[in-house]
C-alpha cells in the first residue's frame, strides 16, 4: 500500500510557482518538476513535462505501444517505461520552446518514480531530488546534474566547498534543453515503512539533509511532515518555489 501527499509554496520572492507535482495512482507515478525560463515558461515546461510523462505511462499500461528510444534489458518494464516517458517529455518541451518566442530556452528538472509494490523505478534530471528515509536514515537516491557536482567529481572536493560559488545553481542537464537527453533510471527495493521524498531545490537548497531527516523522524504523519518541511524551507530561505511530495510504502 502507498500513502502519498504533496505540498508546494511559491516562496517569499517569486510571483509564479514554476514547480509542479503529480501523484497518479492509475500508473503509480509520483513526480516533482521545477521549471525555468522567461515569462511563465517555467510553469509551462514543468506542467507539460509531467503531463507528457503521465500520458505515455497510461498509454503503455497495456504494452501495446512502440519503443521510440529502444529498451535496456537490464532494466525492469517499469523502468523502461519511465525512461521512455521522460525522453518523450524532453522532446515535447524542447519542441514547444522552439515554437514560441515566449518559451525560448525553457526547460525543467524532473524527479519521477513508478512504485510497483516494493519496487521503485526512479529517475532524476536536473537538481530536483528523490530521497528514501527508513531505519537506516535519509539517503539521496538521485544525483544532481549540476556544475557543482561535476566540479566536485573533477576536483575530489565535497560539493559543499562550492556553496558560495556564483555558478552553484548552474545545471548541466534539464528536460527540454535539447532534442536528445541522456536518462539514468534505477530500480530499488523498498523496505516496510520506507518514506520516499521528492523535492525541488527550494527544499534541499534551504535545509540540510540532517535537518530534513530530523523532521521526518519526529513527524510520522506524512501530511504534517510535508507541511513542516515546506514551512521551514520558506522561513529559512524563501527565495525559490518549494515543493515536496512524500510517499510511504507498507506491504498489503
Amino acid at each position: 500500500m502507498l500513502t502519498v501527499c504533496s505540498k508546494t509554496h511559491p516562496g517569499k520572492v517569486r510571483e509564479i510557482n514554476e514547480d509542479c507535482a503529480v501523484w497518479d495512482p492509475e500508473v503509480s507515478l509520483i513526480a516533482v518538476a521545477d521549471g525555468m525560463g522567461g515569462h511563465n515558461a517555467g510553469e509551462v515546461a514543468s506542467q507539460l513535462a509531467l503531463d507528457t510523462i503521465r500520458a505515455f505511462l497510461k498509454k503503455s499500461l497495456s504494452g501495446d505501444f512502440t519503443w521510440p528510444f529502444g529498451v535496456k534489458p537490464t532494466l525492469s518494464f517499469a523502468a523502461n517505461r519511465l525512461m521512455t516517458a521522460i525522453k518523450i517529455a524532453n522532446r515535447r518541451v524542447n519542441k514547444a520552446s522552439e515554437q514560441s518566442a515566449d518559451y525560448t530556452g525553457m526547460g525543467t528538472t524532473v524527479a519521477a518514480a513508478i512504485v510497483d509494490g516494493p519496487r521503485l523505478a526512479m529517475c532524476g534530471v536536473g537538481d530536483s531530488r528523490i530521497y528514501v528515509f527508513d531505519a537506516s536514515g535519509l539517503r539521496q537516491l538521485t544525483t544532481d546534474h549540476s556544475w557543482v557536482v561535476m566540479l566536485s567529481k573533477e576536483t575530489g572536493l565535497p560539493a559543499s566547498s562550492f556553496d558560495n560559488h556564483p555558478m552553484r545553481r548552474v545545471l548541466t542537464s534539464v528536460v527540454g534543453a535539447g532534442p536528445d537527453l541522456e536518462v539514468t533510471v534505477d530500480d530499488i527495493e523498498l523496505v516496510d515503512g520506507a518514506t520516499i521524498l521528492f523535492c525541488s531545490d527550494g527544499l534541499h537548497g534551504a535545509l540540510k539533509d540532517d535537518e530534513i531527516a530530523k523532521i521526518l523522524r519526529a513527524e510520522p504523519d506524512l501530511e504534517r511532515a510535508a507541511e513542516i518541511l515546506v514551512e521551514q524551507a520558506v522561513e529559512r530561505d524563501g527565495s525559490d518555489n518549494v515543493t515536496v511530495a512524500l510517499a510511504r510504502y507498507t506491504p498489503g
